[in-house]
C-alpha cells in the first residue's frame, strides 16, 4: 500500500495495519519481515538510535515492496520532517503535539514541500496565496505524503478539535504511556478513566474525518476493551513492535517447552538494563 492509499483510508475510516519495526535493520531480516501482511511499517527516530542512512535504507526497502514507510521524527521541526521525507518517508508522525503552531509547521513541511519562507507562511494563513500552478505541482509532488500528529497529553486531548482542524492532518497517534502519565495514572491501561478518554478521542477524531490509532501491544487489552476501541472507529492499527511481539512469542514458547520438560514456567516480561519492560522503551 502506498502513502496516497494510506491517507485516503485514514480519512474514509477504513483500517490500515502495521507495526513498529525496531529490530530488523539488516536486509535479510527486513526481507523476511515483508512476508508479514503489513500496510505500513513504522520507524522511530525519536527514541531509537537510527541514523539517516539506516532510515533511508529501511524506507526505500519497504516502499519498494508495497509497504508504506512511516517515520516518527523527534519534534515538529520542519527541517527534520523534510529530511525524513527526502530520505524516503511517506508518512510522518510528529510526537507530543500540543499547539496549533506545531501542527501548522508540520503541515507546511509535509503537504507544502518544497515551499518555505514567506510564501509558506502566507499559504498556511491563506491557502489562496499560493499560485495555481504551484498548488497543482505540490499536490502531485507530495501525493504520497501524509501526516499523523501525536496526541500524548491531557492538555492535547483538551484541545483536540483545534489541533486536528488544520487542513493537512491525516491521523492521530495516541501514546498511552505519556497520556496516562499526564493523567496521573501512569501505565494504568485498563483504568476506566483512561479507556473512556481514549474512546472519546477516537470518536472525536472520526467525527472530524481524521484517522486515529493507539500505539501499544493491542492484545494487552482485554478482548471486549479492544473491540470497544475498534467499534468507536479506531482505524490506524499499529500493533506493538517486532521486538515486543518476538519477545512475547518466544517467552510463550519457551514457557511451554519448560513445562513440557519439567523445568517450570518462564517469567513473562523481558526487562531492559534500566528495568523497564521492552515495550515501554520503544512505544
Amino acid at each position: 500500500m502506498n502513502g496516497f492509499q494510506i491517507r485516503q483510508k485514514l480519512h474514509e475510516g477504513q483500517c490500515v495495519y502495521g507495526t513498529h519495526i525496531a529490530s530488523l535493520a539488516n536486509p535479510v531480516a527486513a526481507a523476511m519481515a515483508t512476508n508479514v501482511d503489513l500496510d505500513f511499517a513504522f520507524f522511530c527516530t525519536e527514541h531509537m538510535p537510527l541514523d539517516n542512512t539506516e532510515v533511508s535504507m529501511l524506507c526505500q526497502f519497504y516502499a519498494a515492496r508495497g509497504v508504506s514507510p512511516i517515520v516518527r521524527v523527534p519534534t515538529a521541526n520542519p527541517a527534520l520532517i523534510s529530511r525524513a521525507i527526502d530520505i524516503g518517508a511517506q508518512g510522518i508522525v510528529v510526537p507530543y503535539v500540543e499547539t496549533l503552531e506545531e501542527v501548522r509547521q508540520a503541515v507546511g513541511a509535509v503537504r507544502y514541500r518544497p515551499i518555505k519562507g514567506k510564501l509558506l507562511k502566507d499559504t498556511l494563513a491563506d491557502p489562496s496565496a499560493i499560485p495555481a500552478k504551484t498548488q497543482k505541482f505540490i499536490d502531485q509532488f507530495n501525493k504520497q505524503q501524509y501526516l499523523i500528529i501525536g496526541i500524548e497529553s491531557a492538555h492535547a486531548i483538551e484541545n483536540l478539535e483545534s489541533l486536528i482542524s488544520v487542513d493537512g492532518v491525516d491521523g492521530v497517534f495516541l501514546g498511552p504511556h505519556d497520556i496516562t502519565t499526564t493523567m496521573g495514572i501512569p501505565t494504568e491501561y485498563e483504568n476506566p478513566l483512561f479507556l473512556d478518554t481514549i474512546e472519546d478521542v477516537i470518536r472525536r477524531c472520526r467525527a472530524q474525518g481524521v484517522g486515529v490509532g493507539i500505539h501499544t501491544m493491542l492484545f494487552r487489552f482485554k478482548p471486549p476493551t479492544l473491540q470497544r476501541l475498534l467499534d468507536a472507529g479506531m482505524n490506524w492499527i499499529i500493533n506493538g513492535s517486532d521486538i515486543s511481539l518476538m519477545c512475547q512469542t518466544m517467552n510463550q514458547q519457551l514457557g511451554k517447552l519448560r513445562e513440557m520438560a519439567g523445568g517450570g514456567v518462564v517469567t513473562p516480561d523481558i526487562q531492559t538494563s534500566n528495568g523497564q519492560p521492552v515495550e515501554s522503551c520503544i512505544t
